[in-house]
């Protein structure tokens, strides 16, 4: 478990997918990580594309404009997933009406099954 202010990233290609697994802290100062390596999957052009965000304890604006900004630079919905089950992911995604345009699931296989992966 990452420290409370530090971030934990982990890249996974499962069944045809990319998931990146996110941990603790999305903050201003933790990501410039994350979005750096999703900047990097989307030139390599990994399609599809899943960020878990299940281990993460805090997801700040910056993080759901990341988000929101990794998914209009994947193509959209059938390309990138989300997911986000937990209070401190779902709800600000939730309540940002993020959700609306994100694919949201509950688990990384979900999701990759839910991509066609």
């Amino acid at each position: 478990m990452p420290a409370a202010d530090e971030l934990s990233i982990s890249v996974e290609r499962r069944s045809g997918a990319t998931v990146v697994t996110v941990g603790g802290v999305v903050d201003l100062a933790t990501s410039p990580q994350l979005e750096e390596l999703l900047t990097e999957l989307l030139e390599e052009r990994v399609n599809p594309l899943v960020v878990d965000l299940t281990a993460v304890t805090f997801l700040a604006s910056v993080g759901l404009r990341i988000l929101a900004e990794t998914h209009e630079r994947a193509g959209g919905t059938g390309k990138f997933a989300v997911v986000a089950s937990g209070p401190a992911t779902a709800r600000p995604i939730q309540l940002t009406k993020l959700d609306e345009f994100l694919a949201l699931y509950a688990s990384a296989d979900e999701a990759v099954s839910a991509l066609g992966a």
